[in-house]
């Protein structure tokens, strides 16, 4: 459902009234919970205010400006555009990141995925820089995290899309960080690729099969990259296998895979990697209880 005609009101409204505008304009696509909590990064990105803030202040009127950018965002968020297009910003491991329709809206459980590495990384008894590897990078969230998490780390991402990677090097130049982009197909990788050994390789790959389009929500459906999302029927293990394919000569000594995995399919893809010589295979539930992740190594 989209919200066809939105009446703004012709006088500016309070802080107060913007709030409770966008919370009931938006109720007929998302449940309450949801809406208050767009509703409150739209007030926060207008206003520049944190929630705290804009009680104190609740009978502010907006400026012309405030309503302006008020009316736009009203107008795509009742079009299903997900919050985070709308506003272009997306927080991952509490840091903002660029965002727009060529890439994934970073996700909690790919952040569970980072910090996994992140953890493994800073237990280890000897500190020694790494280099890494990720697939299918898409807004760049995942290396930019790791190299400020562990700034010792060379860090390399590829992506087939190059509108995505002009997102990603948009944002490790907005945080400052140092990354190698490389314009590449996973399904295509061989052995003479140029890359080098990587001590540690991570994707969140395309992992949903087409099938499960019609159960999807349309604010993902109908605005997040489908390149991203979707893998054929027939083949759902397909980028496992390739990347399995380029571990095999691109992984250096003791290294180690993590990757994300439909909840369906994280025994099937264990045993992907079993039976092309992966020793250790590692699952890991989210938040939610469910196999989510997955660690690989020799």
């Amino acid at each position: 459902m989209q919200i066809r005609s939105i009446c703004f009101l012709s006088l500016p409204m309070t802080l107060q009234e913007a709030y409770h505008f966008i919370r009931t304009t938006l109720i007929t696509l998302y449940d309450d919970r949801e809406s208050a909590n767009i509703a409150n990064l739209v007030m926060e990105n207008i206003t520049g205010h944190s929630r705290m803030e804009r009680l104190v202040h609740r009978q502010t009127t907006l400026t012309p400006l405030q309503q302006q950018q008020l009316e736009n965002y009203i107008s795509r968020l009742g079009k299903n555009v997900p919050v985070q297009y709308v506003l272009q910003e997306a927080w991952f491991y509490n840091i903002p990141f660029y965002v727009n329709e060529h890439v994934l809206i970073p996700r909690p459980e790919t952040e569970e995925l980072v910090s996994w590495i992140i953890q493994d990384e800073k237990n280890k008894t000897e500190a020694r820089p790494v280099r890494i590897l990720d697939i299918g990078t898409g807004s760049g969230c995942i290396p930019v995290t790791l190299k400020k998490n562990l700034p010792s780390s060379e860090i390399h991402a590829l992506d087939i899309s190059a509108n995505a990677l002009e997102v990603a090097r948009k944002n490790a130049d907005q945080q400052n960080t140092s990354i190698h982009f490389h314009t590449a197909d996973i399904l295509q990788l061989q052995q003479e690729s140029s890359l080098p050994l990587f001590d540690i390789i991570i994707s969140n790959p395309p992992y949903i099969p087409v099938k499960e389009k019609a159960g999807m929500q349309k604010n993902v459906l109908d605005h997040e990259p489908h390149l991203a999302l979707f893998v054929n029927d027939n083949d759902p293990l397909l980028f496992y296998r390739a990347i399995s394919n380029f571990a095999r000569h691109s992984l250096a000594k003791n290294g180690s895979i993590y990757l994300e995995l439909h909840e369906q399919m994280a025994q099937p893809v264990a045993g992907l990697f079993v039976s092309s010589g992966f020793s250790h295979t590692t699952l890991r539930k989210d938040m939610q209880g469910k196999d989510r992740m997955l660690k690989v190594s020799l």
